[in-house]
């Protein structure tokens, strides 16, 4: 993940945002260095992620619409 300007200048004076990525019922975020800029860092990776899944569903649906057209030529054939 990038790190914007200002967050890296502010690792550098000892006031870094930590954050750490876990699956299941645990915290993402350390609440104790959780911030606005944070969750704005973690809301945009939530958007790239659900861009990404729609990108992921359409190829999916394209290819199952070709799968579908090559099985009908091939029943005429």
């Amino acid at each position: 993940m990038e790190i914007p300007q200002s967050q890296q200048e502010e690792e550098e004076e000892g006031d870094a945002i930590e954050i750490v990525t876990t699956t299941g019922d645990r915290e993402v975020v350390d609440q104790s260095h959780f911030t606005s800029e944070s969750a704005h860092i973690l809301i945009g990776e939530i958007m790239g992620c659900n861009r990404d899944l729609e990108n992921i569903k359409q190829n999916i649906n394209d290819v199952q619409n070709k799968m579908k057209n090559i099985i009908d030529v091939l029943g005429r054939v």
